[in-house]
């Protein structure tokens, strides 16, 4: 039981996320935009209504996106980016400029249903330094504004996404829950501030992240259906870190007088890839009991009500940072592609509907010469990590679904995700001659070498990022290849 506590404190510090009144009506995702070939907007569209989604959140106000769920009869909350909070807290006239052009055009002139608009996302995670600490609350309070002023200020409510981190217990249990110290002022004024003008918290929880930060976590402990020890709090018993989690919420809110301030989760899912808890079997597992329980109306011990939850997320997105890891990439519950990853009930026996009417490129792969030598290492490594630097490699990790290639096919993966992101450019698969394009599937389950969507007739692919996670995944991943080369003799 004290192991229970400790870890479970120690998960709050980690992350460092009463449902509203109506409870939940149907289910609810965050359709992400990072990827370098995404999907169509009236395909994802359709994905989500043949899937059961009713509601969506988006991480900013896209055009693509927002059109297409006019008149879907879909839900939507609209974010805006951290980097635009200064601008939105230093004039009015700034979030009456972004209501207009994002909120009210799109209500007005394409039917988009739009519910609400999310300020920030996570403004006040440690890694933030308190970066946006002084302009949440402005913003807010002006996004506020000019959604009266547009007469939306009762069509349109406002929230702001946290991360759990903004809250901890001293005492290990949910029942000690309270605000961090440096964040008790703030965080009371944007919830008075909140209440008074009929919004809502929004909370992202992520148990996934306790296994991926601490290795004593206990596993079984991050699953709804598991074999854990429960964590008990008084008459209250926890069989599971979401719902340990959400009540340390409730005891914070409680603590401050807003006991009954309704919350939603905005993000809660499990990654596929990218790191050895990312897997297929535990990302079915948890996100199929968490649809249960949203489809059963399933709340927290203290919150018998259900809460809207979103689930995160709909497809992967290749062009996500991946400072945090390697997994960023692949929480969707759909591939890239709005191909289907792992059989999910979504209600009813209903399973999980592919998207319809993808078009891709040409069936080819580039893949390693098999006349390519390694007798130079370093041309081999140079090209590798350019190759990762600019393509999605993140499958390519220790534990991760290409973890177990060959030298030779690790360097092929590489130069193929370079290929495919160029749009199968004959120039993007030369790598100073080391590789060549094929015909032949060279896919080694479970890693599979995608061919990418089609979308040169849509806007032309984003120029891929080279953070610094970028750079050390290409390094590392050239590293191992040319080791591996060298040490097995391929010539």
């Amino acid at each position: 039981m004290g192991q229970i506590r400790l870890v479970w404190f120690l998960f709050l510090c980690l992350l460092g996320h009463e449902g509203l009144a109506k409870g939940v009506l149907g289910l609810a995702c965050n359709w992400g935009l990072q990827s370098t070939h995404p999907l169509p907007p009236n395909i994802v569209v359709r994905l989500l209504k043949d899937n059961g989604f009713n509601k969506v959140k988006l991480f900013e106000a896209d055009t693509g996106a927002l059109k297409a769920l006019g008149r879907s009869g879909i839900q939507v909350m609209v974010g805006i980016p951290n980097d635009m909070l200064a601008s939105l807290a230093s004039a009015v006239g700034n979030a009456e400029a972004w209501v207009r052009q994002n909120i009210s055009y799109y209500i007005s002139t394409h039917g988009t249903d739009i519910r609400s608009v999310a300020i920030g996302n996570e403004p006040f995670l440690h890694s933030y330094k308190d970066m946006f600490v002084r302009t949440t609350l402005p913003a807010l309070e002006n996004i506020q504004a000019a959604l009266i002023k547009a007469g939306l200020g009762k069509q349109v409510k406002v929230t702001i996404p946290l991360n759990a981190d903004v809250y901890q217990t001293d005492s290990g249990l949910p029942s000690g829950g309270n605000f961090r110290p440096e964040l008790l002022d703030l965080m009371t004024k944007i919830i008075k501030f909140l209440q008074e003008n009929g919004g809502f918290i929004t909370i992202n929880i992520y148990p996934f992240l306790s296994l991926q930060a601490d290795p004593s976590f206990p596993k079984e402990y991050a699953f709804f259906n598991n074999t854990a020890s429960p964590l008990v709090d008084g008459s209250i018993v926890y069989t599971n870190v979401y719902d340990a989690n959400f009540d340390t919420l409730i005891s914070a809110l409680e603590k401050n007088g807003f006991g009954r301030m309704p919350i939603v989760v905005g993000e809660v899912g499990w990654p596929t890839d990218g790191d050895p808890n990312g897997n297929i079997d535990n990302a079915k597992r948890f996100n199929q009991a968490l649809i249960s329980r949203i489809i059963q109306g399933q709340g927290s011990p203290k919150r018998r009500t259900p809460p809207d939850v979103y689930i995160f997320s709909l497809v992967d997105e290749d062009h996500k940072s991946t400072l945090p890891g390697n997994f960023e990439r692949h929480w969707g519950i759909f591939k890239y592609d709005g191909s289907v990853k792992y059989p999910l009930d979504m209600g009813n026996g209903r399973a999980l509907v592919p998207a319809k009417g993808v078009k891709y490129l040409a069936k080819q792969w580039c893949v390693m010469s098999p006349s390519a030598s390694s007798s130079d290492p370093n041309t081999l490594a140079q090209s590798i990590t350019y190759a990762c630097e600019n393509a999605d490699c993140t499958s390519l990790g220790y534990g991760s679904s290409c973890g177990n290639l060959d030298a030779q096919s690790n360097a092929s993966y590489a130069f193929n995700s370079y290929f495919q992101t160029m749009n199968q450019s004959k120039e993007a698969c030369s790598f100073n001659n080391l590789a060549t394009i094929t015909n032949v599937d060279p896919s080694k389950p479970p890693c599979r070498f995608e061919i990418m969507i089609d979308t040169r007739k849509q806007k032309a692919a984003r120029t891929p990022f080279k953070s610094s996670a970028s750079k050390m995944e290409g390094i590392f991943a050239a590293l191992v290849v040319v080791l591996g080369l060298v040490i097995c003799g391929v010539h």
